[in-house]
C-alpha cells in the first residue's frame, strides 16, 4: 500500500478546500468620473445590480433625485424670458427635455415599489449636493441678460455636479438593476452639460 507524504495531504486538502469555497461577490462595471479639464479621470467601484426588492437605497436616491430634476426644472423655466446666449437656451431647453421624463420615470418606480414620493418641498436641500437656496433662486429670477446667463450657468453647474455625486453613491450601493440604469444615465448625461456648460461660461464671461 503506497503511503501518501503529508505535503500530498496538505496540498489535497488545499485544492478540496479552493473548490469548496464560495466565489466573491461579482461586481458591476466601473463608473468612470471625468472631472474637470486637466483632471485624471477618476476610477469608482460600481455594486453588482441585482432584481431583488427594493431597498431604503434606492428609495432615497429617487426620492432625492426627483426633487433634484424638480428644481433643475424650475431653473430652466426662468431661462425663455431672461438668457442672452441662445446656446444656453437650447441647453436649459435639452435639460429640461431630459429631466422632465426622468422625473416620471422615478416616480413609476417608486409607485411600483409601493414607495411614495415625499414631494418637493418635503427634503431638507442642505441634505443634497448642488440644490440651490431660496435667495438664489430668488437672484437667479430677478436677473436678465447676461447676468442671468452667468448665473445660471453657475448654479447648473454646482447642482448637475451634485446630481453626478448622489448618482455615484448609489452605484456603488444600490442593488436595483433599473435604478443602475437611471443613475448610469444621470451621471453621463450630466457629465455631458457640465462640460457644454463649462465651454458656455468662456463665452458669456
Amino acid at each position: 500500500m503506497l503511503r501518501m507524504s503529508l505535503g500530498g495531504i496538505l496540498l489535497a486538502a488545499g485544492v478540496l478546500a479552493g473548490c469548496a469555497a464560495e466565489p466573491p461577490a461579482p461586481s458591476g462595471p466601473p463608473v468612470v468620473l471625468p472631472g474637470a479639464p486637466g483632471d485624471q479621470p477618476q476610477v469608482v467601484a460600481s455594486a453588482a445590480p441585482d432584481r431583488g426588492g427594493a431597498s431604503q437605497t434606492e428609495v432615497d436616491y429617487l426620492r432625492n433625485m426627483i426633487a433634484h430634476h424638480q428644481q433643475a426644472v424650475e431653473m430652466t423655466a426662468l431661462t425663455g424670458e431672461r438668457a442672452q446666449n441662445p446656446k444656453l437656451r437650447a441647453l436649459s431647453d435639452r435639460i429640461s427635455g431630459a429631466q422632465g421624463p426622468e422625473i416620471g420615470m422615478m416616480q413609476g418606480w417608486l409607485n411600483t415599489h409601493g414607495a411614495e414620493h415625499a414631494g418637493h418641498h418635503g427634503h431638507d436641500h442642505a441634505t443634497m449636493p448642488g440644490m440651490a437656496t431660496p435667495e438664489q433662486l430668488a437672484q437667479l429670477a430677478a436677473s436678465r441678460g447676461a447676468d442671468y446667463d452667468r448665473m445660471f450657468l453657475r448654479l447648473m453647474i454646482a447642482h448637475h455636479e451634485g446630481a453626478v455625486t448622489m448618482a455615484t453613491q448609489l452605484l456603488s450601493t444600490g442593488r436595483d438593476e433599473q435604478v443602475h440604469e437611471m443613475a448610469q444615465d444621470v451621471l453621463v448625461t450630466q457629465q455631458d452639460e457640465i462640460a457644454t456648460m463649462r465651454g458656455l461660461q468662456a463665452e458669456v464671461g
